[in-house]
């Protein structure tokens, strides 16, 4: 049974979200100058590489990190893909509303570009009526290649806030490029920061038999 790791790896001065902290690596003690042992230290935003968002991420007060159950970041998922969109609007999402399913995964024209080596706009994202969509056929985790559920210009972040606001748990920055479309179990397991509003994830596909 095929295994897909569909996580982006973190790395020294990797690209970020405009306005996220930057990541980086700097060496605390190092076998090279004399110390017993080689130890890192790592700086990163709780939004960073692949990642999920928590309510709190828009909503204060609302649920963080360790509130999202193991059963919604683990279970059946389903991968489709959507290949010319700009945006990911209502009629590319048609076909899953006739025959819904809980954890949807999208593979967009972003699996299709090399890993960037700094922030490009202009990458495939929700619409609000794609993301109300989502909410009313019943989602439980909504995940997505890009870097974001908005695009890049959006001020006031409508994906995002009917998704979380209905508790539809945000998966972004995920690597589909070589997942072809189909039925997968998600094993999703974000870091367990204790009250965070976002945490890198290790994301793993098992692909399933028929």
């Amino acid at each position: 049974m095929r295994l897909y790791d569909v996580t982006l790896p973190i790395r020294d001065g990797m690209p970020v979200y405009p306005g996220d902290p930057a990541i980086v690596f700097r060496p605390h003690c190092a076998i090279a100058t004399g110390a017993p042992f080689n130890l890192s230290v790592v700086t990163f935003g709780s939004h960073t590489g692949t990642h999920i968002d928590a309510p709190r991420h828009f909503f204060d007060g609302a649920g963080d990190i360790e509130g999202i159950g193991l059963e919604v970041l683990i279970g059946p998922a389903r991968v489709i893909e959507i290949p010319a969109a700009a945006d990911i609007g209502v009629d590319a999402l048609r076909e899953i509303a006739s025959a819904p399913c809980r954890r949807l995964l999208l593979k967009t024209r972003n699996s299709s570009r090399p890993l960037p080596d700094r922030f490009t706009p202009g990458y495939a994202a929700l619409t609000a009526g794609a993301a109300r969509l989502l909410v009313e056929i019943g989602l439980l985790l909504v995940g997505l290649d890009g870097p974001s559920a908005d695009p890049s210009h959006a001020t006031e972040y409508p994906a995002h806030r009917t998704l979380l606001q209905a508790g539809v748990v945000i998966l972004e920055g995920l690597d589909l490029a070589a997942v072809p479309p189909g039925q997968y179990e998600l094993l999703c397991l974000p870091l367990r920061l204790a009250g965070a509003d976002g945490a890198p994830a290790r994301v793993v596909l098992r692909q399933m038999g028929d």
